[in-house]
């Protein structure tokens, strides 16, 4: 219970605006339309290439179409279709590549103020006609572009900052199962940090906790969520590192992950169904449906199906799930298009507190089996209910707005357990506090792309406002000892009987809402957006510069405290393509964070600011098969809240750090590095310290170091298949995770252990051959005891730690129909 209590001194990202902030918004909003509808008046001398690509009849996704002498790109969609806008006047030649098929050169002629067609018709290259098997974009470690839902209409390349993309065939090929397990080794620098097992996935990146998103939503609720998303409906996942002005009134300066949930392709019937079973009895199940409603594809729909029972290496540990997420599309006409999604994610766990082992003489002290709950413990159960709204219209070749309207509501009822007292003797006494929770948040956004020309010079426009309300109720006020002095629990010799006092019955009899008023946990947030960026492109579009301001307005109401600001923050960007392969950039964006908590002087808490300076090189290699990104950075945070180190049993006060600097030099390659073979690598090497502490703040020291990271960080995963010859589909994969200097989660005292470095090896088999494939995946095949944790100084002090499982293993089968 304490330390839940102790959680509460997170901040909540949250904004709102006033009647007058609401005006001058609006009114931005239109004069920003009124300027863009002045600049396509102007727009002349330029014409537009569009098409279909396929091969044998059949759309082909993911297909580049280069314009190599203008710098200019675009890839298929779903159903083969592409577009390049703003293309002065004159004769080009366009070259089609997708991997596995012969290239197509072909030769245009474009004419001002008209649209010139070029369908084309693809072959699979001879070495590959056995193997290669049409599918979308998602089929391959590397992305090229960024889902609509992150608003940008750039080519990741071109886009002034790092963004990595983590493609559903590397979740797939890694056979993970949630956004908690195994994601971020796809990812440079990020790290996770178990709190609460596997309720949410709290991940740490660039010196700070990033904000979670899905489908351009900021969906966090609270501290503990959102709730780990099941990837039964998740496409592929997007990691923004730095701060993210395009992304409206919702972010922290070091970052964010994108959720991009699956839609329905609008190709006729596809399914697909897997079963998979692991190590300690996880049983799970999936399907696919990806179909059109009637003999067109006017409406189209997707649905994703998932039932799982899962236990642990720790004895009365359980996760449960089950997840329901259909999605409607509909094509109002040939420039509209509706999409309505839903998505209920079903939970039944056993008490989230059972991950901790605790000891005071240092971490893994007890062995990694260890928990301290009992079979007897009522489980947790949580709903996770979203519903999204999407409209998309074309307005014409050049001009697109997108709204969308979100809706989220979480219920949880259950408990968590942290001890009273922890012993040297290894015995404790272990207390469980209620911990019923729930959630409401609403979301409404509108954006406008526009692509045009004024003169030579080239116009990447994107306009948008984001408004939303968010609100989180929690009951911590009742707990319970399960045991006595004289009757500890002990850890080195665990018995899971009935505990001496037996177990709690919390009173449930005044509703939530009502038991939280009387607590003060209670959190309302309100915020608006309003963003306005222009990419100007020079010389043929080969120079990019961003010139983006963002106003941001926000109110907070948040354990008794308000708090209300608004600013205007600024976003500058240059990037520029040495050649058709290789871009440069640097990027300068601000942050502003409204925050809340409670200070020991009662003082009002102030918003967080920070900024985010970075320089990389983006670069394609062989064709594009594979990719490279370098960047190096320099974060600084001002005023971020955090737990007051003075705070005895049962305060949550906080305190405003003054500053920190986060900075660092980054790494990722993903792709195809010859046939067959794909790699994911990346490296970080991050520093984030103190720089500057606010008057009265006590136990943090300037130059000490932010917890949550590694100062060195290298992931890899390596996947092979056999393309030819009589064990043609066999693969072999192999990855690795190695952290070197790792920091603790929370501040530390004196004298207080370090963790130790971190490996993990894991590796698999699979095959598979048109429809099927087979996969066996081993983790942690060198079998240590790996795990991460931090020191607890109150009640006399002692560590705590979350193992990860020992040496265990999943087998799947798929199949396509």
């Amino acid at each position: 219970m304490y330390n839940c209590a102790v959680g509460l001194r997170h901040k909540i990202t949250i904004m709102h605006y006033s009647t007058n902030t609401k005006v001058l918004s609006m009114l931005l909003f239109v004069m920003a339309l009124f300027t863009f509808s002045n600049i396509k008046a102007i727009e002349k001398n330029t014409g537009t290439l569009k098409g279909k690509v396929t091969a044998k009849g059949q759309a082909l996704a993911g297909v580049v179409v280069n314009i190599g002498s203008i710098n200019k790109n675009a890839l298929t969609d779903d159903d083969g279709v592409y577009a390049i806008s703003n293309i002065v006047a004159g004769k080009y030649e366009v070259n089609i590549i997708l991997t596995g098929y012969e290239t197509v050169k072909k030769n245009v002629n474009i004419t001002a103020n008209k649209t010139t067609t070029l369908d084309v018709s693809m072959a699979l290259s001879q070495n590959e006609l056995d193997e290669v098997v049409i599918s979308g974009s998602n089929s391959r470690y590397k992305y090229d572009e960024v889902s609509n839902s992150l608003r940008l209409s750039s080519p990741i390349k071109e886009i002034p900052q790092n963004i990595q993309v983590v493609s559903a065939t590397a979740l797939a090929d890694q056979q993970v199962i949630d956004m908690g397990d195994g994601v971020i080794r796809n990812v440079s620098g990020a790290t996770r940090l178990e709190h609460w097992g596997n309720l949410y996935a709290r991940i740490n990146m660039r010196g700070s906790r990033i904000a979670s998103f899905r489908n351009g939503v900021n969906v966090v609720n609270s501290s503990w969520g959102p709730l780990t998303e099941d990837m039964s409906f998740v496409d592929h996942i997007e990691f923004v590192k730095g701060p993210a002005g395009f992304m409206l009134a919702n972010g922290d300066p070091s970052g964010l992950y994108n959720v991009v949930t699956k839609k329905p392709t609008g190709k006729g019937f596809n399914g697909a169904a897997s079963f998979t079973l692991g190590s300690y009895d996880l049983y799970r199940t999936t399907l696919d449906l990806d179909g059109n409603i009637g003999n067109t594809d006017k409406v189209s729909y997707r649905l994703n199906l998932m039932g799982q029972t899962k236990n642990s290496f720790r004895p009365n540990e359980f996760n449960n799930r089950y997840s329901i997420a259909p999605v409607i599309s509909y094509n109002i006409d040939d420039r509209t298009k509706l999409t309505v999604e839903y998505v209920l994610q079903h939970v039944k766990m056993s008490n989230v507190g059972s991950y901790y082992v605790f000891g005071t003489d240092g971490y893994a002290t007890a062995p990694p089996e260890v928990t301290t709950i009992t079979p007897a413990l009522e489980p947790t159960v949580i709903d996770d209910n979203s519903i999204y709204i999407n409209l998309q219209h074309q307005l014409n070749d050049n001009w697109k707005v997108t709204a969308q309207t979100a809706y989220f509501d979480y219920k949880q009822e259950g408990s968590s357990i942290w001890p009273s007292a922890v012993n040297p003797d290894g015995t404790m006494i272990r207390n469980v506090s209620i911990w019923d929770a729930a959630s409401q948040m609403k979301s409404g956004q509108v954006y406008l792309n526009g692509d045009v020309n004024t003169g030579a010079v080239h116009h990447n426009i994107l306009a948008g406002m984001d408004i939303g309300t968010k609100s989180y109720m929690a009951d911590w006020s009742q707990a319970y000892d399960l045991d006595s002095p004289g009757a500890e629990f002990n850890t080195e010799n665990p018995e899971y009987t009935t505990p001496v006092n037996g177990y709690p019955e919390f009173d449930r009899s005044l509703s939530l809402r009502e038991r939280a008023a009387l607590t003060g946990s209670m959190i309302d947030q309100q915020y608006t957006g309003l963003y306005l960026q222009d990419e100007l492109g020079f010389f043929d579009n080969k120079l990019r510069v961003t010139a983006a301001v963002r106003y941001t307005a926000a109110k907070n109401v948040n354990y008794g405290t308000v708090q209300a600001a608004n600013r205007f923050t600024p976003r500058a960007g240059i990037s520029y393509s040495i050649d058709n392969n290789t871009a440069v950039y640097g990027l300068y964006d601000q942050a502003f964070v409204p925050q809340a908590g409670i200070k020991r002087s009662g003082e009002a808490v102030q918003p967080v600011t920070g900024n985010n300076i970075e320089a990389g090189v983006k670069r394609d290699w062989f064709d594009g098969k594979w990719n490279t990104t370098v960047s190096v950075y320099r974060i600084i945070k001002n005023h971020e809240l955090t737990s007051d180190p003075t705070n005895t049993a049962g305060e949550s006060f906080s305190v405003e750090l003054g500053q920190k600097i986060a900075q660092g030099v980054e790494f990722d390659l993903k792709g195809e590095l010859a046939r067959g073979l794909n790699l994911i690598a990346n490296y970080a090497y991050t520093d984030a310290k103190v720089t500057d502490v606010a008057a009265g703040v006590t136990g943090i020291a300037v130059g000490d170091r932010i917890p949550g990271f590694a100062k060195h960080n290298v992931n890899a995963w390596l996947s092979y298949k056999i393309l030819n010859g009589p064990v043609r589909g066999l693969g072999i994969s192999a990855g690795c995770s190695y952290m070197i200097d790792r920091d603790t989660w929370n501040w530390g005292v004196p004298g207080m252990q370090d963790l130790p470095d971190y490996f993990r090896l894991d590796g698999g088999l699979f095959w598979e051959r048109r429809n099927v494939r087979v996969a066996a995946n081993v983790f942690n095949i060198l079998d240590d005891y790996l795990y991460s944790g931090s020191y607890y100084a109150t009640g006399g002090g002692y560590y705590y730690w979350q193992a990860e499982a020992p040496l265990n293993m999943r087998f799947s089968v798929s199949y396509k129909f």
